[in-house]
């Protein structure tokens, strides 16, 4: 009993020092999000694991709720900072989204410790990209990296990262969110990000679940659905609806050498049905001679942003059909929409509601 104690009392005082080390490199990042009325509440990932508050790791977390029983969704863009279409489509969800039925939570920027680092690998990469609105000043979104700045991590990347549930990558992988599931709570920056989301996901009694991302458009990915084993009867009918409105997408399912990734650690350790999204990103493009992640001509932003929305709908009513609670929303824009509008009337102008 006595070396348990003093186990915890060790722990303890490690996220005690992770915590003032880690806020005394930087605050949170704050964007431009400007909620719309289905938003009921704002809180935190620190509210679901109190040392990131104050520290670079910590994120906004929008509740929308309908108060009329349904299911709890959770939606998650930003794991990678330059994955700039989950960012934009999960600020959409909670620009426009009214739900009517269920709850959403949004997280648009999941790690938000990578929005302000460049790794190098795209020379050219943006920090920023901008979008017209109507109505206002046009809109700035940060563009950031695949990984945790590594000046916010108390310790170098390790020669071979292990994560929680034994997965092996390369050391760097330890600043990559998508690598750690489910988190430690006393572990490394993004560990400690993994695991406020786990804690979220569990304390909220999480029906089903998103991690929207964005691959080179060369990759075998682009255009994915990924889904755990628990979630497949599900995906195989959001994939065959979209297909039917002329939308294609390829489906794989999540395995055993996936540790450490959102949709294989969520299903595992959570009762959420986990999803990952990924879209064709032409800034992420290495072979690219011009690597516009925005005004790309075949794979502009606003379509990559409407099919996440596209594939999110789809799989909810999916979902529905084989026996998960419902949850249903309004005023968020079809993959028609942003295809014919664009991006800047499904952005609030700053006349909306602050």
């Amino acid at each position: 009993m006595v070396a348990k104690r003093t186990s915890i009392a060790l722990i303890a005082l490690g996220i005690l020092v992770f915590s003032a080390a880690a806020g005394a490199c930087a605050a949170p990042a704050l964007h431009d999000i400007r909620p719309g009325y289905g938003v009921t509440a704002i809180g935190w990932l620190s509210d679901y694991h109190p040392p990131l508050k104050g520290t670079p790791g910590d994120s906004r977390v929008y509740y929308l709720d309908s108060g009329v029983p349904g299911a709890t969704v959770y939606v998650q863009g930003g794991t990678h900072g330059a994955e700039i279409a989950g960012v934009l489509a999960a600020t959409i969800l909670v620009e426009r989204a009214i739900p009517t039925v269920g709850r959403l939570i949004v997280v648009p920027h999941a790690n938000n410790a990578n929005v302000d680092y460049k790794d190098g690998s795209i020379p050219d990469a943006p920090s920023w990209i901008t979008v017209e609105v109507e109505g206002g000043a046009p809109r700035s979104f940060r563009y950031g990296s695949r990984r945790t700045n590594p000046a916010y991590e108390l310790q170098p990347d390790p020669e071979v990262y292990v994560s929680p549930s034994g997965g092996q990558y390369p050391g760097n992988e330890m600043r990559n969110l998508d690598r750690v599931h489910p988190g430690r709570p006393d572990g490394a920056l993004t560990e400690q990000i993994a695991y406020a989301i786990f804690r979220l996901l569990v304390e909220e009694n999480v029906d089903v679940a998103f991690d929207l991302h964005e691959a080179q458009v060369t990759s075998g990915i682009a255009n994915t659905l990924i889904a755990h084993p628990r979630a497949m009867e599900a995906a195989v009918l959001a994939i065959l609806d979209l297909s039917m409105q002329g939308l294609n997408f390829s489906l794989e399912q999540s395995r055993d050498e996936y540790r450490g990734l959102s949709h294989w650690e969520w299903g595992n350790n959570t009762r959420a049905l986990p999803f990952l999204i990924e879209t064709p990103n032409p800034g992420q493009t290495t072979h690219l001679s011009n690597r516009d992640p925005v005004n790309d001509p075949v794979n502009p932003l606003h379509h990559r942003v409407g099919k996440q929305l596209a594939l999110i709908r789809a799989v909810l009513d999916a979902t529905a059909l084989l026996g998960t609670p419902p949850m249903l929303y309004e005023g968020v824009p079809t993959y028609a929409d942003l295809v014919r509008d664009g991006l800047g009337p499904w952005l609030n102008a700053p006349t909306a509601r602050p």
